[in-house]
Formats: C-alpha cells, structure tokens, sequence
C-alpha cells in the first residue's frame, strides 16, 4: 500500500474537474447560510454526515472490490437530484481520464467501457484507489476529505474568506473525518446491502435550482 499514492489522489491538484465545483456551497452562500468560517464549518459538517458519508462508503466498496456497475446503481438510487447525477457523472468521466492515464487498469478500462458518458465519481475514485493499490479505508478518506475541502475552497472565492480560517475549518473537522471513513469502510467490507444512504434533501433542491441560474462562478 503506497501512501504516496494515497497523496497523489487526494491532492487538490489531481485533474479531476472537482476544482469546478463548489458542493452546494454557491448556492448556500447566497442564501445567507455559509456567510462566515462558522457557518462553514456547520455546512461542511452536515454534509459530511450525510452526503459524504455515502460516497465515502461507495469509493470504499469499489475499493474492496464490489462490482462497480452494481455500485453505480446503488449510487444512483442514492441520488435523487437529476442535476446531482448528472455533475456526479460528470466528475466520474473527468475522474476517469485522470485516473486511467496515472494507474492504467483493466477493470478502469472495463467501467469506461460500459460507462462511456461516465460512472458516478465516488464509484470511479474507488476504483483509483485499488488500481493504485489503496485499500477501502483510503479511498473513503479521499472522499471524505473532497466532501468538504471542495466546499471550503469555494467559500475563500465566493465570500473572500480568509484562507486561514478555511483551513482551520477543514482541521477542527480531522476526527469527523476518520470517523466517516471508517465508518464508510466498515460498511464496504459487509457488502452492497450494507452501504449508507444518508441524505440531505436541502442539498438535492438547491442544486435543482443552482443547475438552472443564467450565470454561477461554479457547476454545481
């Protein structure tokens, strides 16, 4: 298990399109709920407990080795904002390209193959995370660290917030961030009919009207 690797796919600097996205924080930004670090850190939390904790139990069964195809299907089931699929697929196809050009593998090439317009992202990365020889618990700490570093590093553009501060969010966060992941790696390893659902409908209607604004900074 390389742990350099593990860096390498969790860096903000792989290319896999998240820099494009803020994770429902537009939208909350300009609804008055994240307006400072402590809103933040609140919005960050909740969708950590929820939203994260699915994905991050989704990258760790790709991780474990659960057929990827079922696991997109799950994954779908868990995603009842048609624009949150769509972004999600969307991220998958980026995450993809990226991931097959750094770890090439057969069972990358076999999704891509029957996901041409792309898998959910959570289900890709997993899927990185074992052609890079990473195990569950990786791949869902990954997930769970975009979950909210994506948010945050939205916030520092959309408000001006100190980057400082945005940081210290995502580090008073670390104990969360452990506990989701294994959390989410615990219920990869008893199987598809074990993964979470946790959802946060406020989540799914903002991103239904963010994805029809005229102009946004971020896609979704």
């Amino acid at each position: 298990m390389s742990r350099a690797a593990l860096l390498v796919l969790a860096d903000g600097r792989f290319p896999a399109g998240g820099h494009a996205h803020s994770g429902g924080a537009e939208p909350a930004v300009a609804q008055g709920r994240v307006r400072d670090a402590d809103s933040l850190a609140a919005f960050c939390r909740g969708r950590l407990h929820t939203t994260g904790l699915t994905s991050a139990a989704l990258a760790a069964a790709a991780a474990h080795g659960i057929d990827p195809l079922a696991l997109d299907e799950a994954a779908d089931a868990r995603t009842p904002s048609p624009a949150l699929r769509t972004t999600a697929r969307k991220l998958g196809r980026q995450m993809m390209r990226a991931a097959r050009a750094t770890w090439p593998s057969a069972e990358l090439d076999a999704l891509a193959g029957a996901r041409p317009r792309g898998a959910h992202q959570p289900v890709v990365l997993g899927l990185t995370a074992r052609a890079a020889g990473l195990g569950p618990e990786d791949a869902a700490h990954c997930v769970a660290y975009e979950t909210v570093s994506g948010p945050a590093t939205a916030v520092v553009r959309l408000l001006s917030l100190d980057p400082f501060h945005a940081t210290a969010v995502l580090a008073r966060l670390a104990p969360d961030l452990d506990r989701i992941a294994e959390r989410a790696a615990e219920a990869a390893r008893r199987g598809i009919g074990a993964l979470p659902a946790a959802s946060a409908p406020l989540l799914d209607i903002t991103a239904e009207a963010h994805a029809a604004w005229p102009v946004r900074l971020f896609a979704s």
